[in-house]
């Protein structure tokens, strides 16, 4: 029968918070409650009648209380299969009580790694009963209730009052899938933490907090997000944040962390930055940034490294655009951007942690470092015999990191701490020159005197030839083609200056 009522339960819990109405209301419905150590003492302190599981298996907690319920006269009344007699037989030959509800937690294996404790302490919080408890309870769902986690408390007491201590099958069942969720994870935790050392090849992933997303790319593609967005962000104003919304916010934060020295705004768009600016203020920034192309920043992304001012908030009211990310926001600034009801404000608490990059690719999965490169004057090697100056140096920093952000094939072009144009996604390196040239024009900025960046090498001397007829003087790029002489020496006959990095930085 799917149907089965609940007589027995065996409860064994670290955190003994909200469990005191379980109890209460196992007792109310005539259960018999199996228990052991702090729970045991807990149950007891509340005034209600337990069984020692110690008295049940007639042995005592052992070895420091790392073997407690490990024992046949506990999982065989766990595991037993009500629907077989062999298995009843047996049960009832070694007098072995059936057990139809466990309610069991795992120590805190997570909360104990992230409190920077030692080895050993780490160590005694790796779960052994408790772990084996669910497991054996969930497998046995066809006869057994598991209770996981302190979360399901409030469900299960909901479920005990309606159905008065009866469940159905696909109640035990989907608790018997959240079960096994809570045991994959702690499971994927304990080896994480043991291969920081060890180094095995393996992908194992396991987020369980997730919001579902109005839909994915697309209206017609479900999607969500899985991870502690909260941690990120504090979403002050606005609808909520769609797929799209995230992917581009992921792109504005990588990019931005490349600026912390001077107030810095930019405006991106498909992941792209169509503006990017540094100033005395975020306000100037901000108009800089706006300048670079005031068409692609209608329903863009927007984010500054500095609190929005009231000046700032002012100079964007009346543009559209999805999201705005900053560190602060003042009052006045606040109001301003909040007179539009689905603008959505977020404050950035903390930059990207995660270190590796992960992607679905055909029957399988990529990871990757990320890309934590960022090209210095350091790191310049001057190529040409004219030296590049300090402020065009200032400017090809500036204008490489950029490029790093923006999808291949790219050519950034920039002077004086502002983006003026980019070529890209192109599929030749001369048509996002060109494109970035054409945008530039378009936008009314004089090329003269500007910078150029490209994330890989140039396999000809075109592009030095393109960009100096446009009246750019300076080129940032890896290096490495076995024609970079012949780039070179272009250069060297137009008095233009060339750097090279050593490191490409392809973006897909």
């Amino acid at each position: 029968m799917s149907q089965k009522a609940i007589r027995s339960a065996l409860i064994s819990v670290f955190h003994k918070d909200h469990l005191a109405p379980v109890v209460s209301k196992l007792k109310d419905l005539g259960v018999t409650i199996y228990s052991t150590g702090g729970t045991q003492k807990f149950i007891e302190e509340q005034g209600h009648p337990v069984k020692a599981v110690e008295k049940l298996t007639g042995y005592p907690s052992i070895l420091g209380g790392r073997v407690k319920t490990l024992h046949p006269k506990v999982f065989g009344g766990i595991l037993g299969r009500r629907d077989q007699s062999k298995d009843i037989n047996q049960l009832e030959s070694y007098e072995i009580p059936p057990i139809d509800l466990v309610i069991v937690d795992l120590y805190p294996f997570e909360e104990t790694v992230a409190s920077g404790a030692s080895e050993e302490e780490i160590i005694e919080k790796i779960d052994i009963g408790g772990i084996s408890l669910i497991r054996a309870a969930a497998k046995n769902f066809k006869d057994v209730l598991t209770i996981s986690s302190r979360e399901q408390y409030q469900s299960l007491i909901e479920l005990l009052d309606q159905k008065n201590g009866v469940t159905s099958l696909a109640e035990r069942k989907y608790y018997a899938s959240c079960a096994f969720d809570i045991s994959s994870h702690y499971d994927t935790q304990i080896f994480h933490y043991f291969n920081g050392d060890a180094g095995v090849a393996r992908l194992k992933i396991s987020e369980r907090t997730h919001r579902k997303l109005r839909y994915g790319e697309n209206p017609h593609q479900e999607g969500y997000f899985f991870g502690p967005l909260e941690k990120m962000f504090d979403q002050l104003h606005g609808k909520e944040l769609s797929y799209n919304n995230l992917v581009d916010i992921e792109a504005a934060v990588a990019l931005m962390s490349e600026f912390s020295s001077t107030p810095t705004f930019a405006i991106l768009k498909h992941t792209n930055a169509c503006g990017v600016a540094s100033a005395d203020t975020i306000a100037q920034a901000y108009e800089r940034a706006f300048e670079a192309d005031t068409i692609s920043a209608f329903g863009g992304i927007l984010i500054a490294n500095r609190e929005i001012s009231e000046d700032a908030a002012i100079a964007m009211k009346d543009l559209f655009f999805e999201v705005l990310i900053a560190p602060s926001f003042t009052t006045s600034a606040l109001e301003i951007l909040k007179e539009k009801k689905n603008r959505i404000l977020l404050v950035q608490k903390m930059d990207i942690e995660a270190s590796t990059q992960v992607k679905s690719l055909l029957n399988g999965y990529i990871l990757q470092e990320r890309d934590l490169k960022t090209d210095s004057v350091e790191d310049f090697e001057q190529v040409c015999e004219r030296k590049a100056s300090g402020e065009e140096l200032e400017a090809l920093v500036f204008a490489s990191k950029v490029a790093k952000h923006t999808k291949s094939n790219t050519i950034v072009l920039a002077r004086d701490q502002q983006l003026l144009a980019s070529g890209v996604g192109q599929t030749s390196r001369v048509d996002a020159l060109k494109q970035a040239i054409e945008k530039a024009r378009r936008f009314g900025f004089d090329l003269k005197g500007a910078v150029m960046a490209s994330d890989a090498f140039f396999p000809f001397p075109d592009c030095v030839e393109i960009a100096s007829k446009a009246g750019i003087t300076a080129v940032v790029q890896p290096g490495g083609s076995i024609r970079d002489q012949a780039s070179i020496d272009y250069c060297n006959t137009k008095n233009m200056s060339m750097v090279f990095t050593g490191v490409r930085h392809f973006k897909h």
